[in-house]
Formats: C-alpha cells, structure tokens, sequence
C-alpha cells in the first residue's frame, strides 16, 4: 500500500541527512520503519549489497543533492525523467527514488518484511509544483465524492462514503509525518495523499454487487481519478523542502 511504500520513506529521510537535518544512521533507522532489513544493490563503489547505513553514506558521497519520489502508473509516469529503462523499471514496481546529483534512482523489491533496492541511472525530474498539486488533489476529493454520491457510494461501500465525507469535512488525514525540514503545508499534503490512495485501493478491490458496467466504469474512473491526482500530491509533498531563508 502507497500509504507506508518504503520508497516515500526513503526519498524524505535522505533529504533530510542531505540537508544536515539527521544523521545517515537516523535516516536509516526511519527509511528500515517496522522492516527487517534493507538492502541496496548496484553502487558502483559497492560491489556487493550494502546496509542502508553504508548505501546512504555513498550516496551522498557520489555528490547526491535531492531526492525525488516517483510514483507511476500505466500512461501517467508521474516523478520520472528518463532514462528508458529506468523508466520500464520504476513503471513496473509503481514506485521509484530518483537521486538528484548523482545520477542515480533506486528501485524497490518488497520480500516479504525485508526491501531490495536496485540502483541504476536515472535522470531527475523537475521540481513539482506543491501547492499546485495540493489544490488539485482537492478538487478531485470533491469531484470523487459528488460523482461516487451520485452513484449510491453510500449503499455500495459505506466505509468508502464515510472516509470521503471525513476528508472533506473536519480535514482529517492520518499519517506519518514526513521528516526534518518540511513544511507543515507539505506534512498535510502528504498525509491527505495517503489516505486518498488507501480509499482508492479500498474501492478498486471490487466493483459491488447488483450494478450495470455503467456504472461501475464510473465509479472506476471517479476513483482512478482520485488516485492520480493523489500520487500527484504526495510527490509533490516529497519532493525536496524549500530552505528557509529568514
């Protein structure tokens, strides 16, 4: 599930040591979270898997300058760059980290409790636009939760109805916090972000019982929508915090 992908730790934690805000050990500790183990594979000064600890150190060694999440689906490659393989990669996992000055993205491969990640060439993205996505994502809230009303979301799947009208409400948006250095706009953002994935995931599990393909192409297309701009925004949120300069 996108609300807890190791990728969204890894991309905010190594901003936060590239920034000075925590050291290589802590950022590791945050990106491991409940796991039991990472391992980094493909550093071309470490031939063989390294601990997150040592993968951390030689990234920023290699002149790492940003981190950046990639999210992307079929037809939306939101957060990448290039190159091509890099981008078959990332499409393939729905997940991706794209390190800014050194050239590098970072694939993950969840085993059971434990990450395998895959380095390989990548180009990073430009910078997204925060606020931009974060009202965007706001509009599809509630375009999503007009047009699933609009189709008895609320006798279809109750607990998808209640989670939209929750959002939408009193602001609710559980979840981590991000790490050192970001904005609480961003913080929001981020948490909002996830909880629209885990509604959306919730309501593609199936279509209902008893409804015309009309509809349930609809309902597909309202959720799908919601999705997209929801992994906008948590990218968004992701991306490297802007210093500040008072």
């Amino acid at each position: 599930m996108l609300t807890t992908a190791a990728s969204v730790r890894f991309t905010v934690w190594t901003n936060a040591m590239l920034t000075g805000a925590c050291d290589p050990d802590t950022a590791a500790r945050k990106i491991l979270g409940d796991d039991v183990g990472h391992h980094v594979s493909g550093l071309a000064a470490h031939p063989t898997p390294a601990t997150l600890p040592v993968a951390l150190n030689l990234i920023r060694t290699a002149g790492a300058t940003e981190a950046y999440l990639a999210l992307p689906v079929a037809g939306d490659p939101i957060g990448l760059a290039g190159p091509a393989p890099f981008n078959e990669a990332a499409l393939e996992s729905g997940e991706a980290v794209v390190v800014a000055g050194a050239s590098i993205g970072l694939i993950p491969a969840y085993v059971g409790p434990a990450v395998q990640w895959t380095v390989m060439p990548a180009t990073a993205p430009p910078p997204p636009d925060l606020g931009e996505a974060d009202r965007a994502l706001r509009l599809a809230l509630i375009d999503a939760a007009e047009s699933l009303a609009a189709l008895d979301v609320a006798k279809w799947k109750p607990e998808i109805a209640d989670a939209l009208l929750d959002i939408r409400k009193i602001g609710r948006s559980d979840g981590d916090d991000l790490a050192p250095g970001y904005e609480p706009r961003a913080v929001k953002a981020a948490a909002t972000a996830r909880r629209c994935l885990a509604i959306a995931e919730a309501a593609l599990e199936d279509d209902g019982a008893a409804i015309t393909r009309v509809d349930a192409d609809a309902r597909r297309h309202a959720v799908l929508a919601l999705a997209s701009a929801a992994r906008r925004a948590l990218v968004a949120a992701c991306s490297p915090p802007v210093p500040n300069l008072r």
